[in-house]
């Protein structure tokens, strides 16, 4: 009966939510696992890794991005209807052709990103350029409309914008990538036909020494990890606001509602920061495993900053007279009126 009452709830608590999007992230799921069988009975490798890593990895992370819009979705009270069919675009014009496209090459045993090696190569690659632009246009427009909403809590008011914006920013890394490399350019302006046109490595030719699962480069700058740790702003930072929430009964400084926002503003600039610094740090040729000095103290200033600001926050908050009876926390879920 307990368990037929929680399934009760979870629907009634997802019944808002963005349908095409949810169903497009629970076929991801399944693209995922049939893609985890094919790493385990497929021996084929690209580029020193299994052919079905690569499907993989993106069926999660496209999973995670539907799954977090069409959740943010179910929070709005206004232009509803706007929002659904911008989701439903999302799914038809980005999602779908985007994790298609990666699978079917996958499947051919070829790269999927920067190959130019056959017509039908470019052909698969200029889709999912046209899909990549066409999502980032449309995660813009949801953040817009997400971003005039109303009747949300505070903190999450905060959180699904910044976690936005800086999700765009991530996804924009990606077009760095498609850049010609120095050699590749001196090729094209030489008259030469490169099966090859863009990176993700900088100093070194893709494919070298990387780290296990992400793959990413252990010798080299390497573009995807600002690319990964921007894209999923989407979902750390409403996660900060919910955690927030969750801890207000053990700390009472927490219970102001301007606090909670307060620091979500302080985790999107702390996170923005992280994005920007490896981004900088990949640009310079240097593995994100390998951070020189300069690195290092870019890094400790960021956190120092970001402390200092956390802290000023809840000095601020537990001075202010009456702070721990300050608009309490109301018996309401997440995202609902405050």
């Amino acid at each position: 009966m307990g368990a037929l009452l929680q399934h009760r709830d979870f629907r009634k608590a997802t019944s808002a939510w963005h349908g095409p999007l949810s169903y497009c992230a629970a076929a991801m799921a399944v693209l995922a696992v049939g893609c985890a069988i094919g790493l385990a009975v497929d021996g084929r490798t690209l580029m020193g890794q299994g052919v079905w890593l690569k499907p993989i990895k993106f069926a999660i992370s496209l999973g995670l991005y539907a799954l977090t819009l069409a959740w943010m979705i179910g929070q709005a009270h206004r232009w509803r209807r706007t929002l659904w069919w911008l989701g439903t675009v999302t799914v038809a014009g980005f999602l779908l052709p985007e994790i298609t496209a990666i699978t079917f090459q996958a499947a051919r045993g070829v790269r999927s990103h920067f190959n130019f090696s056959t017509g039908l190569d470019e052909t698969v690659f200029m889709i999912m350029g046209g899909a990549a632009y066409l999502g980032w246009l449309m995660t813009f427009a949801m953040g817009i409309l997400l971003m005039a909403q109303r009747h949300l809590d505070r903190a999450m008011a905060w959180a699904i914008p910044l976690g936005l914006a800086i999700s765009l920013a991530g996804m924009s890394v990606g077009y760095l990538m498609t850049a010609p490399t120095p050699g590749q350019a001196a090729g094209l302006a030489r008259g030469l036909s490169l099966t090859t046109i863009g990176a993700h490595s900088v100093g070194a030719p893709d494919g070298g020494a990387g780290m296990p699962v992400t793959g990413w480069e252990t010798g080299a700058g390497d573009l995807r990890v600002a690319h990964f740790v921007g894209l999923h702003a989407l979902q750390v930072l409403p996660l900060v606001a919910i955690g927030l929430r969750l801890l207000v009964r053990r700390f009472r400084v927490l219970a102001g509602a301007g606090t909670r926002a307060a620091l979500v503003v302080v985790a999107a600039f702390g996170y923005a920061g992280l994005t920007g610094l490896v981004l900088w740090q990949a640009q310079r040729g240097q593995a994100l495993v390998h951070p020189d000095a300069l690195t290092l103290g870019a890094a400790a200033a960021l956190a120092g900053l970001v402390a200092a600001c956390t802290a000023a926050v809840l000095t601020v908050s537990a001075r202010r007279p009456g702070a721990s009876a300050e608009r309490r926390v109301p018996a309401t879920p997440v995202g609902t009126a405050a």
